[in-house]
């Protein structure tokens, strides 16, 4: 079986880890939910994070192949554009992007000349649908319920599993956004853990507690076992009351409406004005209040 090697890279601003995966024998890689640094008092954006990504890519002579997104991302702005523009890679994600875009062009106006095609992206991933990096075999999942078009990343004997799941003493994620379901969330959760029990689980997300230091590998045993919202004799009535209940005391992300706006397009940016300068736009009144 060709073996595959998996670098995290956690961004602890906003507590995203994003990935570099490759197949030891032919250098093909690819990347995983990449990072823009984005500064929400001065409205600057940076790239250490995804410099980071280049650089190793570079040590290790790498060829990417894929720039893979879980999901539109509401805690920070993509960095495909500027990834691919450096080290090359498709960007894709799932199919059900368009419903998410969708939903968002009439939050921010996009206008008549935006369609929610899924365009943006180089490729849309159906369900089951498989694809290659170098000789190692990946499968796309869908697991909505987070979003309505979230994405497993089934690849060798490791599954990267984007917000659906955190680390086990953290639980899973909201299912409060547009197009969330909790019990979709139920389902979901229940297909990846049914995956071999000696399957490794990569998670996009931790916010670790103060005993421990950030984390973003586990096991589907160890979820099945450990895990606070999910684990196994959690029944999907239990969960779903438990989730709903937990969403409603939750703020609205930070950099959600920065970061929606960009990547429902892959991550490109606005195009500049006649200033010369680029605007997001934040939408009044437009949103349900969150105390």
């Amino acid at each position: 079986m060709a073996a595959c090697t998996t670098q995290g890279f956690f961004d602890a601003k906003t507590g995203t880890v994003s990935y570099v995966v490759h197949d030891a024998a032919t250098r093909r890689a690819a990347i995983i939910d990449p990072v823009l640094d984005f500064d929400a008092k001065s409205g600057r954006t940076s790239t250490a994070s995804a410099d980071a990504l280049v650089r190793h890519v570079a040590e290790h002579a790498l060829n990417v192949d894929w720039i893979l997104e879980t999901h539109v991302h509401a805690d920070h702005l993509s960095a495909a554009q500027y990834l691919k523009a450096r080290v090359g890679g498709r960007v894709a994600t799932g199919e059900r992007v368009r419903d998410v875009q969708a939903t968002f062009a009439r939050l921010f106006d996009f206008g008549a000349g935006f369609v929610a095609d899924g365009a943006a992206f180089d490729h849309l991933f159906a369900d089951g649908e498989r694809f290659a990096i170098g000789d190692v075999v990946a499968t796309a999942l869908w697991v909505p319920g987070h979003t309505p078009m979230d994405m497993a990343y089934r690849i060798g004997d490791a599954v990267f599993v984007g917000d659906t799941l955190f680390m086990p003493d953290v639980g899973s994620a909201r299912a409060d956004f547009p197009g969330g379901d909790a019990r979709t969330l139920y389902r979901s959760l229940r297909r990846i853990l049914a995956l071999p029990a000696d399957t490794v689980v990569f998670v996009c997300h931790d916010y670790p507690p103060p005993t421990r230091k950030a984390s973003w590998q586990t096991s589907v045993a160890e979820q099945r076992a450990r895990n606070v919202h999910a684990h196994d004799g959690v029944d999907e009535a239990a969960f779903v009351a438990m989730r709903t209940a937990r969403d409603a005391t939750l703020d609205m992300p930070a950099l959600m409406l920065p970061s929606v706006q960009v990547n429902v397009q892959a991550g490109r940016l606005p195009t500049a004005g006649a200033n010369g300068v680029a605007y997001l736009r934040i939408p009044l009144d437009a949103l349900p209040l969150r105390s």
